[in-house]
C-alpha cells in the first residue's frame, strides 16, 4: 500500500476523471457514425494481425466499441441504454469508494492484461467487454445485497449474478484449453490484483465466525445440559437452581439425590448386597 501511495502521488494529477463517462460517450458517437452508414465499427475492433501490420490506433479505440451485434432493434436500444447507465452508476461508485487514479489503475491493468491475451489469438477481435465484467466483479465483490430487477419485475441480489458469472470463469478454466483461461484472466486479473488482500481476510474471517460459532454452540450445550438430576423426583439443577444434590454412597454406581430425597429414597440392591 506504502508503494501505491507514493506512485498515486507522483502519477496521480495524470488520472481522468469519470473515465466511464468518456468511454460511454466515445460509444454513443462511433455507434451513431455506424447507424448512419458512415463509419465501420470493426476499424476500431482490437485484431492483433492487424496492430503487427501498422494499425496501431487499435490497441486503444476498442473499448470504444459499444456491446452490440448485429442490426439494432428497438429493444436491443433500450437494453443498451439500460447497459451504458448502469455500467456508469456502477463505475462511478467505484470511483468514489478508490479514487480516481486506483479507478484508473483498475482500467488500465485490465486493458494491459486484455491487449496481452488478445495477441494470441492474432486474428479474433476484441472489444470493451473486459472492463465491464472486471467492474461489475468489484462492484457486486464490494455491495453483494445490491438487487438488479431481473426484466425489470424480479428483484436479485447482485451478488447471484457474480456467482453465476464466476462459474462460468471456472468452466472455462476447468474444461477449456490455455487460450480460454488466459482470457478469464484477462476478464478478472485486475480484480484479484485489487481484491486478493479482502478475499484473504474474508475467508479468514469466515473460518473464525465459524469457530466462534462451534464454540457457542458447545457452550450452549453444556448450559442446557443439566449436571444432576435426582434418581426420585427428577428435579434438576436447571429446574430448581436453588435446590442443593447430593450422592449417596450407599448406592449403586452413586445415585444423585435432591435434599429433600437424600435421606428418604431406598438405596439400591447392588450396593446395599456390596455393603453386606
Amino acid at each position: 500500500m506504502g508503494f501505491l501511495n507514493r506512485f498515486e502521488r507522483a502519477f496521480g494529477r495524470f488520472a481522468i476523471p469519470h473515465l466511464a463517462l468518456y468511454l460511454i460517450g466515445g460509444q454513443v458517437m462511433f455507434l451513431g457514425f455506424a447507424l448512419l452508414g458512415q463509419f465501420d465499427l470493426g476499424r476500431i475492433l482490437l485484431v492483433p494481425a492487424l496492430v503487427g501490420q501498422g494499425e496501431f490506433w487499435r490497441l486503444f479505440t476498442f473499448a470504444l466499441v459499444p456491446p452490440v451485434t448485429g442490426q439494432l432493434t428497438m429493444v436491443g436500444a433500450v437494453f443498451l441504454a439500460v447497459s451504458w447507465y448502469f455500467f456508469h452508476m456502477i463505475s462511478q461508485a467505484l470511483e468514489s469508494h478508490w479514487g480516481v487514479f486506483r479507478f484508473n489503475l483498475f482500467f488500465l491493468l485490465g486493458w494491459a492484461l486484455t491487449v496481452a491475451v488478445s495477441f494470441l489469438t492474432p486474428y479474433q477481435a476484441t472489444g470493451y467487454a473486459f472492463f465491464a465484467v472486471s467492474v461489475f466483479l468489484a462492484f457486486a465483490f464490494l455491495n453483494p445485497d445490491f438487487e438488479l430487477y431481473l426484466f425489470f419485475i424480479l428483484p436479485v441480489k447482485i451478488k447471484w449474478f457474480a456467482l453465476l458469472l464466476w462459474l462460468g470463469f471456472a468452466y472455462a478454466v476447468v474444461t477449456g484449453g490455455w487460450n480460454a483461461r488466459l482470457a478469464v484472466l484477462a476478464a478478472t486479473g485486475n480484480f484479484l490484483v485489487f481484491f486478493a488482500r479482502d478475499i484473504v481476510q474474508r475467508l479468514r474471517t469466515g473460518r473464525q465466525h465459524r469457530q466462534q460459532q462451534v464454540r457457542r454452540s458447545e457452550f450452549s450445550a453444556d448450559e442446557n445440559e443439566s449436571r444432576h438430576r435426582c434418581t426420585v423426583c427428577g428435579k434438576t439443577d436447571l429446574t430448581d437452581r436453588h435446590m442443593d444434590f447430593r450422592y449417596c454412597s450407599k448406592c449403586a454406581n452413586d445415585e444423585c439425590y435432591c435434599a429433600d430425597h437424600i435421606f428418604n429414597h431406598v438405596h439400591t440392591a447392588a450396593k446395599v448386597a456390596e455393603k453386606q
